[in-house]
Formats: structure tokens, C-alpha cells, sequence
């Protein structure tokens, strides 16, 4: 198995005191491969992701990233360990340039990886043509389309060892959709680990190496891909409503 990055053990978190939106959940993301995380609106999906970020601090149980904890690294560290969030809710500073949301994350490293960092940049601006024409525009004046392509742009241009991507397809047309599952894809093939959110339950199932089914903040279900696409899971896929 490839190597271990980020391991979820036993957390229980939620927003208030004597309220536990989580409960002693549990879930692992490895290099170059795709943690599926599924589940009904509600089921705390997101606040997984909150937990892992440093936005949220577990009551219980232990976040790990590389075999050492991060519960409570402040969330603006994290990319500093290789750990990269794409939120549901665009990030971009919408009164700066696309140009200069990109490369934000990089002040302090342009210095020292400024070669690699200008061929990243060229990649990016290939690959994404809009992003090209659009870099000395405000980011706050582009389609919800364009938006998420430059935070995917943007994460490329960090290379994480591991990114969180959080319902990326969401009030996206199918062609930017796609758009979007293949450059996660592209992110795993270059061996970052990625831990998976969205509401395309089918989709999530087949990109993913290994899939997590969360119910009222509990794992409910997890295993290889290949067990959600038989009958070994009959319930969850009741559950869901769904037949894959």
C-alpha cells in the first residue's frame, strides 16, 4: 500500500460544547490515491473537513498528518506541511488579480523554487485558457466556473502532498464538471493523496480508491471501491438511494 498521510482516529468534534456533529470517526488518505467520503446533507461531511483544516478542534480522538499530530495547527500553516483545502465556497480574494490569487500561497518560497514555480505557472495557464486571458482581471469578476478553476490552479501550483477537495462539482455545467474530476485525477496520478467530497455519489465511488460512507457523523461503511460496487454493502446503497 502506498504510503500513509493522513490518518483520522476516533474523532468526535462539533460546534458547540454539549454538541457532537462528529462521533469516533475515522478514515486514512494515502499517496496518489482517492478517499471517497459519502453521505446524505447533514451527515457532516463538511465538518470533517473543518476538523482536519484546524478550523474546528477535536474533543476527542487525534488528527495526524506524516505520523504527527496537527490537531490545532492553525489552518493558515497547513500548506507549510503539504496539506491543501479546495472549499466548497470559493477562497479567492475577490478584489485581487487572478495572477495574484495564484500565486499568493508561494510568497516567502518563490525565492527558492522559482524555476519550478514558472514551469508549474505555464502548466497552469495551458491548461486552463480562461485563466490565461482572465490573469489581470479581479477574481470576484468571474463566472462561479472560472472561479473554481483557479482554485484548482492554484492548488496545482502548490503541489500538496495531499489536498481536500469539498464538493468541487457543485453548481458547476457537466462540461466544467468533468473539467474538474479530471484534473483530481491528474492530482492523484501525480501522487498527491485526496480526500473526496461530493454530491455525485456515483462519481465519487468510481474515482476512488477507498470510500467512507458517513450517517449522523459516523462512519457507517468503508472499504475498497470494489466492495460498493457489489452486494456487500446492500444497505448503504439503500441508504443512499441509490444503485451503483
Amino acid at each position: 500500500m502506498s504510503e500513509l498521510l493522513l490518518s483520522v482516529e476516533n474523532v468526535t468534534a462539533g460546534y458547540a460544547q454539549d454538541i457532537d456533529v462528529l462521533r469516533d470517526v475515522s478514515l486514512e488518505v494515502h499517496a496518489g490515491q482517492v478517499s471517497g467520503l459519502i453521505g446524505l446533507n447533514g451527515a457532516g461531511k463538511s465538518t470533517v473537513v473543518k476538523t482536519i483544516c484546524g478550523l474546528l478542534r477535536p474533543k476527542a480522538g487525534q488528527v495526524n498528518f506524516l505520523g504527527q499530530s496537527i490537531s490545532g495547527v492553525p489552518p493558515h500553516q497547513l500548506i507549510d506541511l503539504g496539506i491543501c483545502c479546495i472549499p466548497q465556497e470559493s477562497s479567492l480574494f475577490p478584489y485581487l488579480t487572478v495572477e495574484e490569487n495564484l500565486l499568493l500561497p508561494l510568497q516567502g518560497r518563490k525565492k527558492k523554487f522559482s524555476g519550478v514555480i514558472a514551469q508549474r505557472y505555464e502548466e497552469v495557464l495551458e491548461a486552463f485558457p480562461a485563466i490565461s486571458e482572465k490573469r489581470a482581471a479581479q477574481a470576484g469578476d468571474l463566472s462561479g466556473g472560472q472561479q473554481k478553476q483557479v482554485e484548482f490552479a492554484k492548488a496545482w501550483l502548490q503541489q500538496p502532498r495531499m489536498c481536500l477537495i469539498d464538493e468541487p462539482s457543485i453548481g458547476l455545467s457537466p462540461i466544467m464538471a468533468e473539467e474538474v474530476f479530471s484534473w483530481i485525477e491528474k492530482f492523484s496520478q501525480a501522487g498527491m493523496g485526496i480526500l473526496l467530497i461530493d454530491h455525485n455519489v456515483r462519481r465519487v465511488v468510481r474515482m476512488s480508491d477507498r470510500v467512507h460512507v458517513l450517517s449522523l457523523g459516523r462512519i457507517t461503511a468503508a472499504g475498497e471501491k470494489e466492495e460498493f460496487q457489489g452486494d456487500l454493502h446492500e444497505q448503504v446503497k439503500q441508504w443512499l438511494g441509490l444503485d451503483f
